[in-house]
């Protein structure tokens, strides 16, 4: 369930542009699971012609799909580059390669463009995400204080629930021979309880 309140969730659009399709797939889903409108486009042209026709908040491209020196990552830095106080309404979240980072990284740094190295974390990825549509108002708040404040509340109503007389199960801790000789025990008590048990009814086998 999406820890974002519906009233930050709306009309979150965005964008992804991915040459493979499985992480792109994977991106998708964890940014649906927030509840935002999430698109996958086939080519940097479609990217460009979307990103003029509806109202998008965040691109999320693969480096490798445009390029360094491409019209298209030409127009998605100038689009990136706009402060939300000079109405700057799109932020663009560039995915490099491990293995090409060496090559591409400096440059983003040097235009200030933010970007993932993958592979990534997808919550770590999402949490950058959400900074990113912070900075146009997008969302009121970001994932992480969101989801810190839905912890908090939780554990609040969870609390006014439990007696002072009894501890939560979440206090205790076992090491692991302490769980082994606990389920050892168990296993012997059961043992013990079935062959009572075929006693008691005259189990012709016993």
């Amino acid at each position: 369930m999406s820890t974002t309140p519906t009233a930050l969730r709306k009309q979150v659009g965005i964008l992804v542009l991915d040459q493979d399709q499985q992480s792109a797939t994977a991106v998708k889903q964890i940014l649906d699971s927030e509840g935002w409108r999430v698109l996958i486009v086939q080519g940097a042209q479609l990217l460009l012609s979307e990103l003029m026709s509806l109202d998008w908040s965040l691109v999320v491209v693969n480096v490798k799909m445009t390029g360094m020196e491409s019209p298209a990552f030409t127009t998605l830095r100038e689009l990136a580059s706009v402060p939300a106080a000079d109405g700057g309404r799109v932020r663009v979240l560039f995915i490099v390669q491990e293995e090409s980072a060496g090559q591409c990284t400096g440059q983003l740094e040097t235009f200030r463009l933010p970007y993932v190295v993958r592979p990534f974390h997808l919550h770590d990825f999402l949490e950058k995400v959400s900074d990113l549509l912070v900075e146009v108002n997008a969302i009121e708040a970001p994932i992480r204080q969101v989801r810190h404040e839905f912890s908090a509340n939780r554990k609040k109503k969870k609390d006014a629930r439990s007696t002072s007389m009894f501890a939560s199960r979440e206090n205790y801790s076992y090491t692991e021979e302490e769980l082994a000789e606990y389920e050892r025990q168990e296993g012997e008590a059961n043992k013990f309880k079935k062959t009572r048990n075929r006693l008691n009814l005259g189990d012709p086998n016993r």
